[in-house]
């Protein structure tokens, strides 16, 4: 991370917080005055450790992580998930490390973001784990909810590190984990990718590093992780849960509060002056890191159908989540329909999806409204699905997740394609 921020730094694009301001609340208040900025808050009233924040709010900075360009990420991360590359490169926990002691969670700046929050969250800490049957690795950010000292509890939701926990609580042990803050932007993408459970999330992340990414052995867990800011270690108990929320989701709303397992704390490192990574909940990095790597999984199930699809994205306006915008090189007059179809499909979350032409850019709002109001007729353009599986974070939804959702076809019709043609664009 800290080779990252460098090169932010030399371009100005690092603004730093000389006020002293508290964990509770004017962390996060100063957040949302930057939303797209990279903040360093130098002076932190409870802690002497420094918050950084914003490392990937933008697509621009994660493209640059990335190696990219803004309209590659996509294509990267498929290349990068369907050819995951294992890693040789290894060095023990005591030597990357400047600090190891017993774990003291007070020492760490962890912002309580919002007056109704359940506590003190963090929000941008991977957990490392394996699967106690195959041995298989993964890597995953979760939520996870300050309680003591040494205590913690974690949103865990039914996909690998559930799965993990529920075979090792089924024989009533604890999994072995750790917890890393405070790394690059690109391998903290990579464990937000959606893959299999038998891929390793930190293979991908070498995929990203071009086969140059090195991992550090653990102290006191079977475990390996990346380079990081801090690292704590520790386990998730069996058969013990704890309150957690509540919570700010995706949509700015308040997510319910849950039981939750609970992680008992056994170790923690740190780097001469770390720097604790905080993601502001709802704020552009939260929306960014959860649905960027939803994109590829729709890019592929539309170009199963359309193969001359060019672009997915889901907007920041639709919280990167519930808005889909699709550009297509429409063949048949039907194209459109059918991208809408393959698109709610494959992104069960999604609500709406709006499909364009290649002339119009999905990564403008602007232009975006501009094909909506010139390119669709309301009659036969749009595709309302009722009844159908929905996102729990939709606060339309109801209670078992069922919602409406809705296609716009905003493509020129083939027949009358001149009609629809931009006098702007050929100049």
């Amino acid at each position: 991370m800290r080779e990252f921020l460098k090169t932010l730094e030399d371009d100005s694009r690092v603004l730093e917080i000389e006020e002293k301001v508290s964990t509770y609340l004017q962390i996060c208040e100063i957040m949302r005055k930057y939303p797209k900025d990279t903040l360093i808050f130098q002076n932190i009233r409870e802690t002497e450790m420094k918050i950084v924040s914003g490392i990937c709010n933008t697509r621009e900075k994660i493209s640059q992580a990335m190696g990219v360009e803004v309209s590659g990420i996509t294509q990267r991360i498929v290349e990068a998930t369907e050819n995951p590359v294992p890693i040789d490169k290894y060095q023990d926990a005591k030597k990357f490390f400047d600090i190891s002691k017993k774990p003291d969670m007070t020492e760490l700046p962890v912002p309580t973001y919002y007056k109704k929050d359940g506590g003190p969250y963090i929000t941008a800490g991977v957990i490392i784990a394996k699967d106690p049957d195959t041995g298989v690795r993964n890597a995953s950010i979760h939520r996870m909810l300050v309680l003591g000292a040494d205590k913690l509890t974690a949103r865990i939701v039914p996909r690998h590190l559930y799965t993990y926990h529920q075979r090792a609580e089924r024989n009533g042990e604890p999994l072995e984990i750790a917890i890393a803050i405070g790394m690059d932007p690109a391998t903290l993408l990579a464990t937000t990718t959606s893959v299999s459970i038998a891929t390793d999330e930190l293979e991908v992340a070498n995929n990203f590093q071009n086969g140059e990414m090195g991992l550090i052995n653990c102290e006191t867990v079977d475990l390996e992780v990346p380079e990081c800011e801090i690292l704590m270690e520790g386990k998730i108990l069996p058969y013990e849960r704890a309150e957690e929320g509540p919570f700010v989701d995706l949509t700015d709303t308040y997510d319910v509060v849950r039981q939750e397992p609970v992680i008992e704390l056994d170790r923690v490192h740190y780097r001469d002056n770390s720097l604790y990574h905080a993601i502001m909940p709802a704020g552009n990095e939260h929306k960014l890191l959860q649905g960027l790597p939803q994109e590829p999984r729709i890019f592929q199930a539309v170009q199963n159908t359309v193969p001359t699809v060019k672009h997915v994205v889901l907007t920041g306006g639709g919280c990167c989540w519930l808005h889909a915008a699709v550009s297509i090189q429409k063949q048949t007059q039907g194209d459109g329909k059918n991208v809408i179809m393959a698109a709610l499909a494959a992104h069960p979350s999604l609500k709406h999806c709006v499909v364009v032409d290649e002339d119009v850019n999905v990564f403008d709002p602007e232009d975006l409204e501009y094909a909506i109001a010139t390119r669709v007729k309301g009659d036969e353009d749009i595709i309302i699905v009722p009844l159908a599986r929905g996102s729990s974070l939709d606060p339309c939804a109801a209670p078992d997740g069922t919602t409406t959702k809705v296609g716009v076809d905003a493509t020129k019709p083939l027949d009358k394609k001149e009609k629809f043609e931009r006098v702007s664009q050929t100049l």
